[in-house]
């Protein structure tokens, strides 16, 4: 049984990367190359990171306001931390989707360039393509580390506030929001890490695009 999840999962790994192979391919015959993409997609992760960062921001706004505003409807309060939890929960897998489609496009990127430059006749021209495809390396693994700490960064965020979204649930009643001020702290500082991760990924998505362009 293993064996053919195993069989089952490889197949899959290789269909989807020749799907991934055949859209590039087509995209490449319309003149938009995989350098194109890949800037495309960085961007593109980089508008979600800013997007996950404004939610964030929102989702402990709004855990601030329900625990220093007196006089609410209890459910009333539940209802919103949880929006906003599940708008921050979207937004965290829309993060990740979108770095991983950054990975994707860049080893497309990389092995298409490392074939390319046995084609140099030009010793010297090798080597400068070489030198060239080490540093846009370097540069992309700073971009790709970044982008996956910030992501890191969402998860234990996610799950304070869905421990306090769930007992807010199952204690609706004002000893819970009196327990839940002690949270608060800890919450305050996880999303502060949060957005400056954000905001160091956004900074190198900046600079990368810029070393392509």
């Amino acid at each position: 049984m293993s064996i053919s999840r195993w069989f089952l999962g490889s197949l899959l790994v290789v269909v989807l990367a020749g799907c991934q192979s055949m859209y590039y391919g087509a995209m490449e015959k319309v003149g938009v190359h995989k350098r194109d993409i890949m800037i495309d997609r960085v961007e593109s992760a980089q508008d979600a990171q800013t997007d996950a960062k404004e939610q964030f921001e929102s989702a402990l706004e709004q855990y601030q306001s329900i625990i220093t505003i007196k006089d609410q409807d209890l459910a009333d309060r539940y209802d919103k931390l949880n929006d906003e939890y599940e708008d921050s929960k979207a937004a965290a897998l829309r993060v990740s989707e979108r770095i991983d489609a950054v990975e994707d496009v860049s080893e497309a990127l990389f092995d298409e360039w490392e074939d390319e430059i046995d084609l140099y006749s030009s010793a010297e021209l090798k080597r400068k393509s070489q030198a060239k495809l080490g540093q846009t390396k370097r540069q992309y693994q700073k971009l790709i580390k970044a982008m996956r700490s910030a992501e890191a960064r969402m998860q234990p965020v996610l799950l304070a506030f869905q421990d306090q979204v769930l007992y807010l649930k199952h204690n609706l009643n004002a000893r819970a929001i009196d327990s839940l001020q002690g949270e608060l702290g800890s919450i305050e500082t996880n999303v502060a890490q949060l957005i400056a991760e954000m905001e160091k990924s956004i900074a190198e998505s900046e600079a990368f695009i810029s070393s392509l362009q």
